[in-house]
């Protein structure tokens, strides 16, 4: 069946689906076939150039096959001509490394269930990362980019202070698929990141969460903001003064503003002055690229942003 073909059968088939019954379906759908179990369990390779994701190009996200945990990001994805799909970054913290048995590679496994993946390689110069992942396509399954933002998936919009320590506490998160940093509550249309910078455009740092319900809730990812950042302090972040750096949650329908207000009443009871605002989603606008995954990008930590347990 063609590729195409399957992706839209699939979104059209879960899209007609009840909550509960769409869960139930996802685990059913990661349960494991013969020949899935001997390359994921058993730790098997696939014939090259047979596996459905080699030469795959649509934009989503690459999920394990054992255990939905997010792995990699199309973005991520080149065309090394090996005959299996190759990355050359992988969602921080999802995929582990492992010294093979026959000791000259190293086995990539899923950090969430262990699932193996296959090997990763460096020094082969193919790009500017200079790593190639090496997975099966058998050990993945996709996720469009249409069907994170189809409803099936939950999302959450949050801002903290600079966009970069919130997204790299949020990444890691169990149950989270994405993390955006952008711009929004602001009045300027496509807004550039020195335009948000002066303060005029109304608009806050903030970052757009996909995560998967099943996994993780809406209430324990606010709550991780809320002990991430402070949400004490008005007119911005740590170091970062401005409007642009002011904390606010930006909530999607009724249940999110419910709850945001009661984990923030929680925190008021305990005698915390809180900042944060409430306010609701406007339209979110992706800051430019080099603000993605920045701090893993440049293999640095939050200069404003730490845990501090509040709840």
């Amino acid at each position: 069946m063609n590729t195409k073909i399957v992706v839209i059968t699939f979104i059209i088939y879960f899209a007609t689906m009840s909550e509960n019954s769409f869960s139930q379906e996802i685990l059913k759908f990661y349960d494991l076939n013969k020949a899935e179990s001997s390359v994921i369990n058993n730790k098997g390779t696939e014939t090259p150039f047979t596996g459905k994701y080699t030469n795959y190009k649509d934009k989503g996200t690459y999920i394990c096959k054992k255990c939905g945990a997010a792995l990699y990001y199309s973005s991520d994805k080149f065309e090394s001509d090996c005959g299996w799909p190759s990355f050359d970054n992988e969602i921080k913290g999802a995929v582990k490394r492992i010294p093979d048995p026959d000791g000259l590679r190293t086995e990539i496994e899923c950090a969430n269930c262990g699932a193996h993946l296959g090997h990763v390689f460096t020094g082969e110069r193919l790009t500017a990362k200079n790593v190639r992942h090496c997975v099966n396509s058998i050990s993945l399954e996709f996720v469009p980019a249409a069907l994170l933002e189809s409803g099936r998936y939950g999302t959450a919009i949050f801002a903290g202070g600079c966009f970069w320590g919130v997204e790299y506490f949020l990444q890691k998160a169990p149950g989270v698929i994405s993390v955006t940093s952008g711009y929004t509550g602001g009045t300027v249309k496509n807004p550039t990141y020195q335009q948000v910078c002066t303060g005029n455009t109304g608009h806050a740092e903030a970052v757009k969460v996909v995560y998967d319900p099943q996994k993780t809730s809406y209430d324990k990812l606010l709550k991780l903001f809320l002990e991430i950042h402070d949400p004490t302090q008005s007119g911005g972040q740590g170091p970062d003064i401005g409007d642009q750096y002011r904390s606010e949650i930006f909530y999607m329908n009724d249940d999110q503003k419910n709850i945001a207000e009661n984990d923030l009443n929680i925190l008021k009871s305990k005698g915390f002055k809180i900042a944060t605002l409430v306010t609701k989603a406007s339209e979110f606008y992706p800051a430019e690229a080099y603000h993605q995954d920045y701090y893993f990008k440049n293999g640095k930590t939050p200069y404003c942003h730490a845990y501090i347990k509040r709840f």
